[in-house]
């Protein structure tokens, strides 16, 4: 298979599961800001691995992925009726905390240059 239909095919499953949560998952359990952030497929596009980011306290993430993936049965039928494709993909969603650990980083570098703020101004204007 062609890494570029690879790619297609996991941008539209990134597109159809967002609209999918956000206007067809009734469950309040499903916390409100919830995105879509990565999308990876198997090369036989038969296995799609699905990222979530979900901005809330560790409690309501584990209960939105634990929601989420119950409800994976009914999203894969939703994206059998939007998406051809010989075989569904069987969907596995996985937690991505990559934009809490970049605002983490973000912080600590702040905070650093806080910290080291005065000394870098002064070795600035000596060189």
């Amino acid at each position: 298979m062609s890494e570029n239909r690879i790619r297609r095919v996991a941008e539209q499953l990134k597109k159809d599961v967002s609209a999918i949560i956000a206007a067809e998952i009734k469950d309040p359990r499903v916390a409100g800001l919830t995105s879509i952030t990565a999308v990876e497929l198997s090369r036989d596009l038969r296995y799609a691995s699905i990222y979530v980011s979900i901005f809330s306290d560790e409690k309501e993430k584990e209960e939105t992925l634990q929601t989420l993936t119950r409800a994976s049965g009914f999203i894969r039928n939703e994206i059998g009726r939007r998406i051809r494709l010989r075989y569904t993909p069987e969907i596995n969603f996985f937690i991505d905390n990559s934009l809490e650990y970049g605002a983490h980083i973000d912080r600590v570098i702040k905070s650093l240059k806080e910290e080291t703020g005065g000394e870098d101004e002064r070795s600035e204007q000596n060189n």
